[in-house]
């Protein structure tokens, strides 16, 4: 079995600009050994899915014990680098924070996201707060031993989803530098979908680019022109996977 260290630095190595790392997100210990054996390369949760499973809204509402046993059963399912959606973190202080990322990293994980909007609160951490959360990241995982790849997301543009330009690309091109000298080793930019924009932003981002597979988001041949070096299915696979269950339930129904 390979090693927590060992997957982590495979995990590093997979984010290849202009060759990105696809991750078709899972919810639960079932659906990671299922993408695992369809050919993933690595393995990563989406925290929408997992809190839609257990029956919660997304933003934390799932408990962290909860999200943390899931984790564990995950990290048990597969020899696969696992990566955890840990949204905020669960807490805006600092000393819990090192507190649940320890936690994650007795879970078995190698990676996680770590969002900058305020969750259950308003519009985004400051910049240099956000930076200092990434950096108690970084030494937690440090002093544990295990180079944990921060992929710091960034939610400028699904709070502009529809009005999103270049200004808000400039906005997170300064996010993207700050986070990368706090110890980020990603930028998530979900909700960013205009081909020209992905490219200045992977060419300016000192850090791979990670963006979100949504209804109108360019292929990943098209991603992977544009410099992309990670692409995310999100909550897709799970609501793909809830239609095909009501589909084939109300077959089931009719036929009575």
């Amino acid at each position: 079995m390979t090693s927590q260290n060992e997957k982590a630095e495979a995990f590093a190595k997979l984010h290849v600009k202009g060759d990105p790392l696809v991750l078709f997100n899972i919810w639960d210990a079932g659906s990671a050994a299922a993408v695992a054996e369809s050919g993933a390369k690595a393995i990563a949760t989406g925290s929408w899915s997992v809190a839609a499973a257990d029956g919660f809204a997304d933003g934390e509402n799932l408990s962290l014990d909860a999200a943390i046993a899931n984790l564990e059963r995950i990290t048990a399912s597969v020899d696969l680098p696992v990566t955890i959606d840990f949204e905020g973190g669960y807490t805006a202080d600092s000393s819990e924070l090192a507190a649940n990322i320890e936690r994650v990293i007795k879970a078995g994980a190698i990676g996680i996201n770590f969002e900058d909007q305020i969750v259950g609160g308003e519009g985004l951490y400051p910049i240099a707060e956000q930076a200092e959360r990434i950096a108690v990241i970084r030494k937690t995982a440090d002093a544990a031993g295990i180079p944990l790849f921060i992929n710091a997301r960034t939610d400028i543009f699904l709070k502009n989803l529809a009005t999103y330009d270049a200004t808000h690309v400039a906005a997170a091109i300064e996010r993207a530098a700050a986070y990368a000298n706090a110890g980020a080793d990603g930028f998530f930019a979900p909700g960013l979908r205009k081909p020209d924009l992905i490219r200045q932003l992977a060419d300016a981002s000192p850090i791979p680019l990670n963006i979100l597979v949504m209804a109108d988001t360019p292929a990943n041949s098209e991603l992977a022109a544009c410099g992309v070096s990670r692409i995310s299915y999100g909550p897709g696979p799970y609501k793909q996977m809830i239609e095909f269950v009501k589909d084939s339930a109300r077959k089931v129904y009719a036929a009575e």
